[in-house]
């Protein structure tokens, strides 16, 4: 060693020794500086020890702790944590934190939780959100932010949980208590608001301060913030006192004012009834109600009320009304004649026991033995549950119904109705119905009355001896079904009865009179008759017809006889009628030959007696033509023919065909009418008859010097032919022409009916007669 040192030193000499001793110094300073590097270590280590040490215990008494979240779902985070979600220990993986019952949160905020999570890892976007818990009644706040790579390189979430369960619970009971406030303000705002009468609020110094849109529209504003600036006041100034001093005077006294008044609401005047309500310090609210309807109701009941009473004296019944302290506060007029009361008593309130007095000094009560328990008696109709009814007996006869009704208020209604006369009239009519009842019984007629019901009222004895019916049974009142059942076994065809029933149900039920005939089982005949009376009832009536239907039947065969003995008449005349026609007609050729020469040369004498033979057959043959034509209209078998006929020429011609017989008469006639008249539709030549037969006995009957006027007119209905004349013809020419003319008239009346029109003959006081022929 020493000869190596040596060897050394003499080889390197002094400077390696200085660099040895630097060197040395380098690995000492070195060393110390490593000793003092490690001694500082050891001290931070031991620092950063106790720091986290410190930090845990802070941590685990923080009221927020970590939680971190892995991409994959796993979780990291202190122990503590699982005691926040009421679980055992700390799950795995972030599902795992959702439980039931009172174990973990609930499933659908921890999958809310994880898709904030997974949000945020891919976006880096914070979130905030609240757990709750299940039994342990926390209220977690969450706030997740993107872990920093150092705490997790994967990717993560840093979750921080904060324990605000008594912060929420406050900021609930808070949020609830200010929501319902809002709410309730809201409320009183809108109800306000929408109140339908005008409200407002005025300042301390009685200034407008808040008015709603009913008070802003009975106003006729603009809106309610012009209303408040421009201070437009719904109620004027009344009797000097403005709104604004009532609203100070409110306040003032601290009492609220109330008012009725004219105020101008949209235009209209109308009673309102004003409100100012002092508000502490604040100022004075008001409002005005419409009492509009309420005054007009006030007064129609007041005019209600004196119709009533102006009604009441107007009726037959007495009524008095009594108030609840059971003074007389009314009576009308009957009420005072029937009782004999002073005129002024229903002017002051009167009590009722002295009213009686009264009426008793009158002598318009009952007699009684104890007059005054009978008026305490009396005082019950006022407490009484329903209305009382009595009868009272006057000492001059008199019947009066009492009927007393309790009023709601307290008061009574007394009403009186004299029932004298009807009682009265009951006796009559008592009387009335035992005389029908004799009357009815005296009747030749079977009489049975019938209600609407079906069932027997009244009989007479006729009906059950006429029906052989017993009393009992009768007097049973039986149901049509069971009397007309009764009736059947009586009658020859029971079918009948039904017959009898039809009678019965128009008379009472379609109240129709109707008839009928029925055969009894002993060859009797009855005839029915249903007739309805005035009270709705039906009165069935029998009459035994028997020997009146024997005369009738008599009475039936004359008259065939009769009948048939007039068509053999008829059918005779018509055989003679053509049996005539024939040697008529040879007498008139034979006639006609003379008057011609066919047989020589007539001397004058000759010539003459051959015209009056013409003569003489023509008037013959004209009668015998009359005799067939109505023959055979009788016998409805007279052949018409339909032309169309213009009345003017026809009455032309038939006026000129006789101007002969006109002139020989002496008389004038005179036709009046145009063309205008018309046209008719018949048989020409039976037509021209049938008016010729009226005009020739016009000629027939009137006098020398005499005038015919005939008038044709036309009218809605149809031509008139209107022929007017006197009588006046005398001698036997005149009396033949009459005799001739008489034929005519029935012919004539036979064929102007046969054209479907009439003939009317009209006689006037000065002999006059005019016939109308009126045609369709």
């Amino acid at each position: 060693m020493g000869n190596w040192w040596g060897q050394d030193t003499i080889e390197i000499g002094v400077p390696a020794l200085v660099l040895l001793g630097l060197m040395m110094a380098c690995w000492t300073a070195a060393a110390a500086w490593t000793l003092l590097a490690a001694r500082r270590s050891s001290l931070t280590a031991r620092r950063d020890k106790l720091r986290v040490l410190r930090m845990t215990r802070m941590m685990d008494e923080a009221p927020a702790l970590p939680l971190l979240v892995r991409a994959d779902g796993r979780i990291e985070a202190s122990d503590r944590l699982a005691g926040w979600f009421g679980l055992d220990a700390l799950p795995n993986t972030i599902t795992e934190l959702a439980g039931e019952g009172a174990r973990g949160v609930p499933r659908a905020e921890i999958d809310a939780l994880y898709e904030h999570v997974r949000r945020t890892l891919s976006s880096a976007a914070p979130f905030r959100m609240v757990l709750h818990p299940q039994g342990e009644g926390h209220a977690l706040a969450v706030t997740g932010h993107l872990a920093d790579p150092q705490v997790s390189r994967g990717g993560a979430v840093l979750v921080w949980l904060v324990d605000a369960s008594d912060s929420a619970t406050q900021i609930a009971r808070l949020t609830e208590s200010a929501e319902r406030a809002r709410t309730d303000f809201s409320s009183l705002v809108g109800l306000i608001e929408a109140a339908p009468v005008p409200m407002w609020f005025r300042a301390a110094d009685g200034r407008l301060r808040l008015v709603n849109s009913a008070y802003v529209a009975a106003v006729g504003g603009e809106s309610a913030e012009d209303v408040v600036a421009s201070n437009i006041e719904l109620v004027e100034e009344h009797e000097g006192v403005s709104a604004k001093q009532v609203a100070l005077e409110a306040r003032k006294s601290g009492q609220a004012i109330q008012r009725n008044l004219m105020a101008t609401i949209e235009g209209e005047r109308r009673a309102v009834k004003v409100s100012d309500l002092p508000v502490g310090d604040e100022g004075i609210a008001g409002y005005a109600i419409d009492v509009e309807e309420f005054e007009m109701l006030a007064r129609e009941y007041r005019a209600f009320r004196a119709a009533q009473r102006a009604l009441l004296d107007q009726l037959s019944s007495g009524v008095a009304q009594f108030d609840a302290g059971r003074n007389l506060i009314f009576v009308n007029l009957p009420m005072q004649r029937l009782f004999r009361l002073p005129p002024s008593i229903g002017q002051e309130s009167t009590p009722i026991g002295e009213v009686f007095g009264v009426m008793r000094d009158a002598g318009r009560l009952p007699e009684v033995r104890d007059f005054p328990a009978w008026r305490r008696e009396k005082d019950n109709w006022f407490t009484a549950s329903e209305a009382q009814d009595e009868e009272w007996v006057l000492p001059d006869g008199s019947h009066l119904r009492i009927v007393a009704q309790p009023m709601p208020d307290g008061g009574l209604m007394m009403i009186v109705e004299d029932r004298t006369e009807q009682l009265q009239l009951a006796s009559a009519r008592d009387t009335l119905l035992r005389v029908r009842t004799a009357m009815q019984d005296s009747l030749f007629e079977g009489v049975a009355v019938i209600a609407p019901d079906g069932c027997l009222q009244l009989w007479n004895r006729r009906f059950a001896s006429e029906w052989s019916l017993s009393e009992d049974f009768l007097g049973s009142h039986p149901h049509i079904d069971a009397l007309l059942e009764a009736l059947a076994p009586r009658l020859n065809a029971p079918s009948d009865a039904r017959r009898i029933g039809m009678v019965i149900e128009a008379a009472t039920l379609r109240r129709e009179q109707t008839g009928g005939r029925v055969t009894l089982s002993d060859g009797r005949t009855m005839a029915l008759m249903g007739v309805p009376l005035p009270d709705g009832n039906g009165m069935l009536t029998s009459l035994d017809i028997t020997d009146s239907q024997k005369a009738e039947a008599a009475l039936l065969e004359r008259n065939q006889a009769l009948v048939e003995a007039d068509a053999v008449k008829t059918r005779f005349l018509a055989n003679m009628s053509y049996e005539f026609r024939t040697p008529l007609t040879s007498i008139t050729g034979f006639a006609e030959m003379l008057r011609d020469g066919v047989a020589g040369e007539l001397s004058e004498a000759g010539a003459e007696y051959v015209t009056a033979i013409l003569e003489s057959t023509a008037r013959l043959s004209d009668q015998i033509e009359s005799v067939l034509d109505l023959t055979q209209s009788e016998a409805g078998l007279l052949p018409l023919a339909r032309e169309t006929i213009e009345l003017m020429p026809l009455m032309t011609r038939l006026v000129h065909d006789r101007a002969q017989n006109i002139e020989a008469a002496g008389i004038t006639l005179n036709l009046r009418g145009d063309r205008t008249a018309g046209t008719v539709i018949g048989d020409p030549r039976r037509l021209a008859r049938a008016i010729g037969n009226v005009i020739d006995n016009a000629i027939a009957v009137t006098g020398k010097d005499g005038r015919i006027n005939i008038d044709l007119k036309r009218r809605r209905e149809g031509p008139r032919i209107m022929i007017h004349y006197q009588t006046g013809a005398t001698g036997p020419e005149a009396e033949i022409a009459r005799q001739n003319a008489g034929l005519g008239l029935p012919l004539a009346r036979e064929l102007i009916e046969a054209h479907d029109g009439s003939i009317e003959f009209m006689q006037h006081a000065n002999s006059g007669i005019t016939a109308t022929i009126a045609l369709p």
